[in-house]
């Protein structure tokens, strides 16, 4: 039982560091092609765990020619574009102007049911508000309305905002980090002094604390629905 265990998590191990190589990438987003070499990955390391008088350098071999085919045609498909074209695949107009576009939705196969569900999805139920779909190489589909239906924008209005910037994790889960904290200017003194302010006994009572675009300090005490 025990070498069972150890295999199991050296080729857990193993997929994983493979994984990260490969790169992130949503499950959605996938190339019919990275979809393939992850069921590969998947498959091969099950080979030498389930049969365990499989030598390991016999069950890491395939894995690593998957993984140097992955990154290579992945690198390949940076530089040509006919490439990504092969590999990824091409976005499709499936709607222009208003009109279904029936002989790509038949070379797509591409049915009428599935357009009107990534419509509704998109909070488009009348056709005509479309000025362009795209059903896009991961298979979903993009949305662009006419113009007098878009959502209204500051721009539109005139309108100059402020950059919001992003949101400073201070805290999470009662661990400081302490390097935030430095890039937001402060001392570890500095930030003990905010923290007394606040009635903040120690970091280890606060689940998640950060500062928001305006440079405010807020926090949520643990087991507290209450934000501050």
């Amino acid at each position: 039982m025990f070498p069972i265990v150890l295999r199991t998590l050296f080729f857990y191990a193993v997929v994983l560091v493979m994984m990260r190589i490969m790169g992130k990438r949503e499950i959605g987003n996938l190339s019919p092609f990275d979809l393939v070499v992850s069921i590969m990955i998947a498959e091969l390391a099950a080979l030498p765990i389930e049969n365990m008088d499989k030598p390991l350098l016999e069950g890491v071999v395939p894995l690593v020619v998957l993984l140097v085919a992955e990154v290579g045609i992945a690198y390949l498909a940076l530089k040509s574009e006919t490439i990504r074209g092969l590999i990824n695949g091409t976005p499709s107009i499936v709607i222009s102007k208003g009109i279904i576009m029936e002989k790509e939705m038949r070379r797509l196969r591409y049915n009428i049911n599935d357009l009107l569900v990534g419509l509704r999805t998109q909070g488009i139920v009348d056709m005509s508000d479309v000025e362009y779909a795209v059903l896009e190489p991961s298979g979903t589909l993009s949305v662009i309305p006419v113009a007098d239906k878009r959502y209204v924008t500051p721009a539109d209005l005139g309108m100059t905002v402020k950059y919001d910037g992003l949101p400073v994790p201070l805290i999470t889960d009662g661990r400081v980090h302490w390097e935030n904290i430095e890039g937001a200017g402060w001392s570890k003194a500095d930030f003990a002094r905010l923290l007394c302010q606040k009635g903040i006994e120690k970091p280890q009572d606060v689940f998640f604390a950060y500062l928001d675009s305006g440079k405010r300090f807020k926090y949520q005490y643990r087991r507290s629905e209450n934000r501050q």
